[in-house]
């Protein structure tokens, strides 16, 4: 039978009443990963608090350990911690006792994931881990197990039953050591008092970092680029001078340089509504006097918010003496990868 037709085959039986069943095993996994999640609400207690504590004194780095899917839920959580401002790295149980042991110092703390609480290349490494003084916290599924009661601290993220219907594959018991994971790296996150500009020095490749760390001054048009008349210049002069730098706005500035007023598309609409003669007006007679301006060493997001909650396209950008040194609008922040 060829692959289409078996996949054909496939079909005619979901259609049959299969695809009924997948669905309600798909939600069946969801709603038990969501109940064991929902278990750990009552678990954040004084022993996360001392956890925390623990972390937050910590003068090197947090060392997560796990093996198998707890070693990949470890790496997720060590990188989680890392980007929210608590320095963290994953060790593999295994490998640590092939060197990697070395990478471990009296200043770290560790943080140890297992389910079942007796992983052996865990309690292998533990006697060493002791004898170096290291704090370890637990995350186990197993109260009384080896690894809970050597801890300094335990973290229960025992689950009442694993998603997968032979009671087999770690599906709730990984959900819920994630979670656990998550939560103390928010609350560190707190604790620490990290920014939103310290989240995005740590990620400075992508968008967010982009949004986070770019300053107005870094994107805006200014020197020769930059709109703008004196008071006095009739109109057509100004619309070659908007048309010639293409921001669709001109700042409009007395004879010292200041910011007298601003001349927009939508201000251009509204004098030729009006039946203005353009050969004989003069940018005073059409300009809007008074108009949003941002600093250069504003963020570049919160001109975009500033955009977005006046429903503009354009900013001018003014010393602290008034004088318009620069101008941006949306294409400007949609190019930088702002928006």
């Amino acid at each position: 039978m060829t692959a289409r037709r078996q996949l054909g085959a496939r079909q005619a039986a979901l259609a049959s009443g299969e695809a009924d069943r997948i669905q309600a095993l798909g939600r069946a996994v969801i709603e038990t990963e969501a109940a064991a999640v929902t278990a750990l609400v009552g678990r954040i207690d004084d022993a996360f608090v001392t956890a925390c504590r623990y972390m937050l004194a910590c003068e090197g780095r947090i060392v997560v350990l796990g093996m198998g899917k707890s070693g990949h839920i470890g790496g997720k959580i060590a990188a989680t911690l890392a980007s929210t401002g608590s320095p963290a790295f994953f060790v593999h149980p295994g490998e640590a006792s092939h060197g990697d042991l070395g990478m471990i110092t009296p200043k770290d703390v560790v943080l140890a994931i297992s389910n079942s609480g007796e992983t052996a290349e865990l309690l292998t490494i533990l006697p060493i881990l002791k004898r170096l003084g290291v704090p370890m916290i637990s995350m186990t599924g197993r109260r009384g197990s080896t690894l809970d009661r050597e801890a300094d601290v335990s973290l229960d993220i025992s689950v009442a039953s694993e998603a997968c219907p032979l009671g087999l594959a770690p599906t709730s018991s990984t959900t819920a050591a994630l979670v656990m994971g998550d939560a103390l790296a928010i609350a560190l996150l707190e604790s620490r008092g990290f920014t939103a500009e310290d989240f995005a020095r740590s990620h400075p490749a992508g968008s967010l970092g982009r949004r986070l760390l770019l300053h107005v001054g870094d994107i805006m048009h200014r020197g020769e680029r930059l709109p703008r008349v004196t008071l006095g210049t009739g109109l057509l002069a100004t619309l070659d001078e908007m048309s010639r730098k293409g921001l669709g706005m001109t700042a409009v500035v007395d004879a010292d340089g200041m910011l007298a007023g601003i001349f927009t598309d939508g201000d251009l609409r509204r004098a030729l509504d009006r039946g203005i003669a353009v050969h004989l007006t003069v940018i005073e007679e059409v300009m809007t006097r008074t108009c949003l301006t941002v600093a250069a060493d504003a963020l570049a997001a919160e001109a975009l918010h500033l955009m977005e909650s006046k429903s503009i396209n354009g900013l001018l950008v003014l010393d602290a003496d008034r004088r318009p040194i620069g101008a941006l609008n949306m294409h400007d922040l949609l190019r930088a990868g702002v928006v």
